[in-house]
Parts: structure tokens; C-alpha cells; sequence
């Protein structure tokens, strides 16, 4: 008995074990681990950008997609112990599919890609322009490194190192005041959703260069301290005439279509260029929220957006050389959107302690409507000599109108309420006209003296009619209906010189005079009107100097004083 009874015990020791031991595999087994891909070519350079597809392979339907970084590195978040697929793909490399299994002692993989074979008709010896550079004061970004795994200029944006973009279309450079967006020098006074719009527009391929000014010189307006991103668009500069067609889509219930078409002509002298873009896009959003707002009284809210909408894009660019090096260039572009979102936001007020509903209830909203942004500019520069010197003058006008119309209601589940809600209507409408005139003027001895005076106009107004439905009565909303007007005159001149000592040391110093004048009406809900009217003064200092080399990339050292103004 005493035999038998030991046996059962060493047998129920060794069950336990198994049991513990199993328990334990599928643990690490179930375990998910951070898993670094890395792609390269031949010559062990990085791939930049490349696509990579991560699948199991018992279920080809678990689907991870990434694009790898500009070192060609990329992260999965995998399971311990599982086979998977890996298939990478790229712009002029051959693709690559390789299969994995992932643990502990794994956690890297390396990969290799051919150059797609082509027949050598000769050879041409050219450098590579660096992706980012410092030039006093701004840096410059090239963006056709990331142009080709972008679908649109906005996308361009959002990719660009030191460049944070948020879910609003607001840009933040180094301050968590939001980036003032120029376009080819010029700044449009448009609303953050309008800029986000029309970069959304633009094909990647219609950008040159990018322009980041952190504190802007003397030379920039002296309201906003975000910044300044500045995106110059390509002109036709390829001689003879060129065109291209491009056209992609997402698959999938919400995927995003677009096609673009480019002509370019230049014969030396004389050179347009002509753009259309169409884009139709139906993204989906779904944001879920939990909000402890008492003791033991949780707010959890589930919305869903819905996002369709029509994008088209058109623009046109004439250029002439004159006699004397004078050049003229004329260049303009129309844009136009419609929108209809839809939103349901659900939302249940429970107590955390035995999860009891208070309250129930759906809220649901739909905004319709387009906007619409036509601009042109006119441009005379006269280069004065080899060196860079030049004097520009500009004359630019932008029109941009908003309408939309909103519908809301609330259904009341819990407790039960009568049904409310409302509608309105919005249009603005806004024209801008700004005249200037720079000169740059590179001296002796490593000095630049620069110097300019501009003028902007601005006519904006407003209507917006909101009425509340519920009951079934629909009467005027008077916290949200309101008319109001505003023009805006700002003079502005600047003197402002630059000097590099020693190779490496850079100081820039000048002093920006404005005159402000703006003139606001609000009519409803009550009035409100003001007029300003003064002359303010805003010196610039700026020093930089090198401190190190990092990878081509040259890394500074700043110490800037400037002052701004705020202005509604």
C-alpha cells in the first residue's frame, strides 16, 4: 500500500510539472517581441522607404504592412515562436520574400536586394544633392528621396524630419505655436484645414525644395512664432517638352484613388508648365474615449466619421527671360473640395462599481459643403550679378471661399428624452492682395545686405445661420448664428545685413518696422467692432556657428533674438 501510494505521488509530480512546463511554452509561445528588419543592396547600401509585408503563415490573413525609414530599418511587433512571411518591394529593386520564424535569440534580420537589370546606353557622372542642408538661417530639405513613397505633397510633409504634423493639418517646427505655411515665398492667410486641402492635391512630384525657418529674419512678418515652412513647387526647367501621367489607389472599403497629369516645355527662354490633379478619397475614422469624471462615474464615448469627398487641383507656370537678365514668371492654380462627413458619437455614463448605465444616448452630425482657393502671382526678377545678387519684386492675389451646411440631432436611449438637434449654414469668404519688392546684394568680404518693402490687403466675412430644432420647433441659435467683416492693411519695410567669420561663425542682424491697420465688424449676435492703428519696431539677431559633422549633415549651434506680435 505504502508502494502504491508513492507511486501516485511521483506520477501526480510529474503530471504537475508537464502541466506547469505547457502552461509556460504557450506563454512564450503566445509572447508577442519587438523584431528589427533591415533591407540593403548589393553594395550593403540601405534601401530607403522599401514596403515590407510581415503574414503568418497558417493565416494569411494576419497582415502587418510598414515602410522602412531612410536607413532602410523598420519594427514589427510579432509572436514568439511563429513562422512568418516577409516580402519587400521597391522602386527599381527586384522584390524580395523570405521566410522567418521568430524568438528570443532572433530578434533581427538582414536582407538583401538586386538592382533591377537594365541595358547601359552610357554613362553619366553625377553627384547626389545631400536630403537636408543649412543655409543660414533656413534649412532646406530635398524632397525627392521620400517623393516616391508618397501619394501627395502633404504626405511629403508629414515625412520630413524636424516637421510634426497633427491630425488637425497644424505643422510645429520647435514651439507649440503652429508653423506659418508659405507657397513659393507667399503667404496664403488661409485656414489650416484649406493648406491641408490643397497639399493634399498636389502630386509629390510638385515640389523642388522644402524651407524651414525656425526663427524667421527680419525679412518674414512679424506676427507668429511657429515658424515658417516655405514649399517651393517645381517649374519646368528640363529643356524641351516633357509630361508625365501618374495614378494609384488603396484597395479596401475606404481606400483613396488619384490621378495626375504634368506638361512641361522649355526651349532655353521660354518655359510653362502645366498640372491637373483629381483625387477621391472615403477615409474612416474611429475614436474611442474613457473619461472618469466622478468617484465612481466613468464617460465612455465610441465615434465613427465617415470622409468622402471629391479633390480637384490645377495650376499653370509661364516663364520668359528678358534682355538686361530680367525674367518674368507668372504662375497661378485653382483648387476645389467637397466634403460629406458623417459622425455617430456614442456615449454611456456607468458606474465603475457594478457597471450600471445612467445614461444613454447618440449623437449624429453631417457636414456637406466645398471649398474653393484660386491664386495667381506675377513675379519680375533682375539678377544683378554672378554672386547672387538680385532684385525681386512680387505681386500675388488669393481668393478662398468656404460653404458648408450642418445637420445634428441627439437621441436620448437612456433615460428617454424627446429627440433634439438643429442645422445651419456657413460661408466665408476671403481675398488677399500683397505687393513686395526684395534686394539682395552679395559685397565683399563674405557680406550680404538685404533690404524690401511690401504691402498686404486683406477683405474677409462671414455668415452663419444656426437654428435649433428641438421639439420640433426650429428657432435662430443665437450662441452659434453671427455676421462679421474684417479688412486688414499691414506696411511693412526691413534692413537687414548677414557676415560669415572665420569660415564657420554666421551673424545676421536687421530691423523690421510695420504698419498695422484692421478694421472689425460683428454684427450678430451683438457688436463688437474694433480698429487698430499703430507702427511697431522688430529687431532680429541671429548667430550660428558649426559644431560637428554628422553623416554629410552639418550640426550648429544658435543663439537668436527676435521680436513678435500677435494679431487676431
Amino acid at each position: 500500500m505504502k508502494k502504491f501510494s508513492a507511486c501516485i505521488n511521483k506520477n501526480t509530480i510529474h503530471f504537475t510539472v508537464f502541466i506547469l512546463f505547457t502552461c509556460f511554452g504557450l506563454s512564450s509561445f503566445s509572447q508577442q517581441i519587438t523584431v528589427n528588419f533591415k533591407i540593403a543592396n548589393g553594395k550593403n547600401e540601405p534601401v530607403p522607404y522599401a514596403s515590407f509585408i510581415v503574414m503568418k503563415r497558417s493565416d494569411s490573413s494576419a497582415v502587418q504592412r510598414k515602410a522602412a525609414d531612410s536607413s532602410g530599418l523598420v519594427k514589427f511587433l510579432l509572436s514568439q515562436g511563429t513562422q512568418y512571411i516577409v516580402r519587400i518591394s521597391s522602386t527599381n529593386y527586384q522584390p524580395v520574400e523570405k521566410g522567418i520564424t521568430v524568438n528570443s535569440g532572433h530578434t533581427s534580420f538582414s536582407f538583401v536586394t538586386e538592382s533591377l537589370s537594365k541595358t547601359m546606353q552610357g554613362v553619366v557622372v553625377t553627384s547626389k544633392a545631400p536630403f537636408m542642408k543649412q543655409e543660414d538661417d533656413k534649412t532646406i530639405v530635398d524632397p525627392e528621396p521620400i517623393a516616391a513613397a508618397s501619394t501627395n505633397a502633404y504626405e511629403i510633409l508629414e515625412k520630413t524630419p524636424g516637421v510634426f504634423v497633427d491630425q488637425d493639418g497644424n505643422v510645429y517646427l520647435s514651439s507649440m505655436t503652429p508653423a506659418t505655411i508659405y507657397i513659393n515665398g507667399r503667404e496664403l492667410k488661409m485656414s489650416t484645414a484649406d493648406v491641408a486641402t490643397m497639399l493634399k492635391n498636389l502630386p509629390p512630384t510638385a515640389i523642388a525644395k522644402i524651407e524651414i525657418l525656425r526663427t524667421p529674419s527680419a525679412k518674414y512678418d512679424a506676427s507668429g512664432t511657429g515658424g515658417i515652412v516655405n514649399i517651393i513647387l517645381r517649374k519646368g526647367v528640363k529643356l524641351g517638352m516633357t509630361g508625365s501621367v501618374t495614378a494609384g489607389l488603396q484597395q479596401g472599403s475606404y481606400g483613396n484613388q488619384f490621378v495626375s497629369f504634368n506638361l512641361n516645355n522649355n526651349d532655353g527662354k521660354k518655359s510653362s508648365s502645366f498640372n491637373l490633379n483629381y483625387s477621391k478619397r472615403n477615409s474612416f475614422e474611429q475614436i474611442q474615449t474613457n473619461h472618469l469624471f466622478a468617484p465612481d462615474s466613468m464617460l465612455s464615448q465610441l465615434a465613427y466619421t465617415k470622409y468622402p469627398g471629391n479633390s480637384y487641383y490645377g495650376s499653370y507656370g509661364l516663364s520668359n527671360e528678358l534682355k538686361r537678365n530680367w525674367n518674368i514668371d507668372v504662375d497661378g492654380g485653382v483648387s476645389y473640395n467637397d466634403f460629406n462627413n458623417n459622425t455617430d458619437n456614442f456615449s454611456i455614463i456607468r458606474t465603475i462599481s457594478n457597471a450600471d448605465t445612467l445614461a444613454n444616448n447618440l449623437n449624429r452630425v453631417n457636414n456637406n459643403g466645398f471649398s474653393l482657393n484660386i491664386r495667381g502671382g506675377l513675379d519680375f526678377t533682375r539678377k544683378i550679378d554672378t554672386a547672387g545678387s538680385q532684385w525681386d519684386n512680387d505681386i500675388f492675389y488669393n481668393y478662398n471661399q468656404n460653404n458648408s451646411t450642418q445637420s445634428f440631432s441627439t437621441i436620448y436611449y437612456l433615460p428617454v428624452s424627446p429627440l433634439t438637434g438643429g442645422d445651419g449654414t456657413s460661408d466665408g469668404r476671403r481675398n488677399l492682395f500683397t505687393a513686395r519688392s526684395d534686394l539682395k546684394l552679395k559685397m565683399e568680404k563674405r557680406f550680404t545686405l538685404e533690404t524690401g518693402v511690401k504691402s498686404s490687403m486683406q477683405d474677409f466675412r462671414n455668415v452663419a445661420n444656426y437654428f435649433d430644432g428641438s421639439g420640433g420647433v426650429r428657432a435662430k441659435d443665437d450662441s452659434r448664428t453671427n455676421t462679421f467683416h474684417y479688412r486688414e492693411n499691414i506696411n511693412a519695410a526691413y534692413l537687414q545685413g548677414s557676415k560669415t567669420f572665420w569660415k564657420n561663425l554666421i551673424v545676421k542682424a536687421g530691423l523690421r518696422v510695420e504698419n498695422t491697420n484692421m478694421d472689425g465688424h460683428q454684427l450678430i449676435p451683438f457688436d463688437t467692432s474694433f480698429a487698430i492703428h499703430r507702427t511697431d519696431f522688430f529687431p532680429y539677431v541671429y548667430l550660428s556657428k558649426k559644431v560637428i559633422t554628422i553623416a554629410g549633415y552639418e550640426l550648429r549651434s544658435f543663439l537668436v533674438y527676435r521680436r513678435t506680435i500677435t494679431r487676431p
